[in-house]
C-alpha cells in the first residue's frame, strides 16, 4: 500500500491511460446525510449509529446495505429492509439536492479532462438519487465520459463485486480497457475490494474516521483528493493554478 504522502507502490504497472470516479463520499459529501437519518431512525429504538457499522454498508447497492442495517442494529423484528428503505428515501429526498463537492473533485475533474484522460463514474447510487444529488453540479459531471449506476442492468451485484467497474471499463471508447491501465477513486472499504477484484488500481481517500484496518486493499491512500500527485501514476502533472 502507498503511504498518505502520496506516492503509489513502486511497482505500480501503469502508465495510467483511464480513470474511473466513484461518487458518494469521493466526489460528493453525501455520506452524512445516510448517517443523520439512520441515527434519525435508530433514536426511535434507543439506539445510536454505531460507526463501525458505515464500512459496511458503504459502496453496496441500497437493499444490501439496508439489510446490514436493521440486522446488524437488532432491529430487523420490528423493521424491514424495505420499510427502512422507503422512510430514508422520504429523508433523504429534501437533502440530496444540497449535496456539496469534497475538497479537489472540481480540480481533478477539470485537470483530467483537459488533459485528454478519459474520465467516468461508477456509482452505486440509482438514477433517481444520482439525478438529486447532482442538482447542483450538473456542469462537471458532463465532463464524464459515461455515467454508471447502481440500477443499471450490467450491474448484476453491488461492491465488492466487480460489476460496476468492468460494465464502466467497456464503455469507455474502444473499450474494454485493460484493467492495468485503469486507476480507481474510492473511499469504501467495498469499492476499493472492487476495483481490486476487478483487476484495477486503487487510490482510497477515506473518512477519517474510518479504521485504519480498512486501508489495507488500497495501492494509495490519500486524505483528500488534493493531496493526489497524478504524476507517478503516468497522468498529467497539474500546472500552476490550477483550482
Amino acid at each position: 500500500m502507498g503511504d498518505p504522502s502520496g506516492s503509489p507502490l513502486a511497482d505500480t504497472k501503469g502508465p495510467i491511460t483511464h480513470v474511473i470516479f466513484d461518487m458518494d463520499g469521493l466526489l460528493l459529501d453525501t455520506e452524512n446525510f445516510y448517517t443523520e437519518v439512520q441515527e434519525v431512525i435508530l433514536a426511535r429504538y434507543g439506539k445510536t449509529f454505531d460507526w463501525n457499522l458505515k464500512p459496511k454498508m458503504m459502496g453496496k447497492k441500497a437493499i444490501e446495505a439496508a439489510r446490514v442495517f436493521v440486522e446488524e442494529t437488532g432491529i430487523s423484528d420490528t423493521l424491514s429492509a424495505e420499510d427502512f428503505l422507503a422512510e430514508r428515501e422520504a429523508m433523504l429526498k429534501s437533502m440530496f439536492p444540497n449535496s456539496e463537492l469534497m475538497p479537489g473533485a472540481s480540480r481533478l475533474i477539470k485537470h483530467l479532462h483537459a488533459k485528454g484522460i478519459p474520465i467516468c463514474v461508477a456509482t452505486g447510487s440509482h438514477t433517481r438519487h444520482f439525478e438529486l444529488k447532482t442538482t447542483k453540479h450538473r456542469e462537471l459531471f458532463s465532463l464524464m465520459h459515461h455515467i454508471v449506476r447502481g440500477d443499471d442492468p450490467e450491474v448484476k451485484q453491488g461492491k465488492p463485486s466487480p460489476d460496476i467497474f468492468l460494465a464502466a471499463s467497456r464503455r469507455f471508447e474502444n473499450g474494454p480497457v485493460d484493467p492495468k491501465n485503469v486507476l480507481v477513486f474510492e473511499d469504501a472499504p467495498s469499492g476499493v475490494l472492487a476495483a481490486k477484484n476487478a483487476g484495477m488500481y486503487a487510490v482510497m481517500v477515506p473518512d477519517p474516521r474510518l479504521d485504519a484496518s480498512h486501508h489495507a486493499a488500497a495501492d494509495q491512500v490519500i486524505s483528500s483528493l488534493l493531496d493526489f500527485n497524478p504524476q507517478p501514476w503516468g497522468l498529467p502533472a497539474f500546472e500552476d493554478g490550477e483550482t
